[in-house]
């Protein structure tokens, strides 16, 4: 894993967190598995490495607490949490003390081997009291390990349709472990994924924790989305408005071929039923909004047939309706 989180960014030591994320969108969209599966088994497995080195630079410094530390510590501070033993290093422990007690009680408890001297009561102590006899230890309850919390960010296109994430997580013991997450399709902003066992480790036998992965979804270009529906603006010229007109579309489920009515004014909503966000249980519509573009350069000749319509071509009763 690299040390220096900044240079695997491609971002300077007083980036901001704005700078830090745009960076690592960037960088993740460029070097994402889903985005090698047609390539050879080397170049898949260093875009894999190069993924994970990614990911967990951004883990670290889009943390403010862990970016703190790691600009004051590199990149082992994760390995300086356990603190050092309080009873060691101050002096002896206690059955190491070198103390004489028949200089103290004078002699090996008052009279020599007389019952129930001091003698005898070390006897009784390191036996485990009870006249000698060993005591049973009660064995340990088992105890459930933590949850641990882990947060990604997954391309527009992967929260639509599903798809898998590669997160590296860093153990206690200081190495790292690589866990492929599965997204499922739909999932929304903000909602968090469950991978039951995959916490941090329990003690005596106990249950392992969870792990909770809160996923966030970057913003496509030209798509939006709202529940399981989407929108997108659709742009068509003047005569494809007029005239009426057959649009091919891309979609999320391949691309499809939307009829513009004759006479369309633009923000008309054309809805395409199911093709939208498709889940287990439901499916949303991809809503088209139409845009008629006007060319920002109009000849002359073109200009002229243009004030020369009549009619409704120039009827600005069209704008009745606008009242405050």
């Amino acid at each position: 894993m690299a040390d220096d989180y900044y240079k695997e960014l491609g971002v300077s030591r007083s980036a901001t967190e704005e700078e830090i994320q745009k960076a690592y969108r960037k960088l993740a969209r460029k070097y994402h598995p889903d985005l090698h599966a047609d390539k050879s088994e080397k170049e898949k497995e260093e875009a894999k490495q190069k993924f994970q080195q990614i990911q967990h630079a951004y883990d670290v410094l889009n943390d403010a607490e862990k970016r703190k530390m790691y600009d004051q510590f590199g990149a082992n501070f994760e390995q300086m949490g356990a603190a050092g033993n309080p009873f060691q290093g101050g002096g002896a422990p206690f059955g190491q003390m070198d103390v004489d007690f028949s200089q103290i009680f004078g002699g090996a408890g008052g009279q020599q081997g007389s019952p129930g001297g001091f003698e005898e009561i070390l006897r009784q102590f390191s036996s485990g009291g009870q006249g000698g006899h060993q005591s049973r230890r009660q064995a340990p309850q088992p105890v459930s390990g933590q949850n641990m919390e882990y947060e990604i960010t997954v391309p527009f296109h992967v929260a639509v349709l599903g798809g898998e994430h590669v997160v590296s997580l860093r153990k206690q013991d200081g190495t790292t472990d690589s866990i492929t997450v599965k997204i499922p399709a739909g999932i929304e902003s903000g909602k968090k994924i469950r991978l039951r066992g995959q916490g941090q480790p329990g003690a005596h036998g106990g249950s392992s924790g969870d792990l909770l992965i809160k996923v966030n979804v970057t913003q496509h270009p030209v798509f939006k989305r709202q529940g399981l529906n989407l929108s997108v603006e659709l742009p068509v010229t003047v005569v494809e408005a007029v005239d009426g007109a057959k649009i091919d579309l891309p979609t999320p489920h391949g691309t499809v071929t939307v009829t513009v009515p004759s006479g369309t004014s633009s923000g008309k909503l054309l809805r395409l039923k199911g093709m939208g966000i498709k889940t287990d249980r439901a499916a949303g519509d991809l809503l088209a909004e139409v845009q008629i573009h006007i060319p920002s350069q109009i000849s002359a000749t073109d200009r002229e047939k243009i004030n020369g319509l009549g009619g409704a071509w120039h009827d600005r009763a069209v704008r009745k309706q606008l009242k405050w």
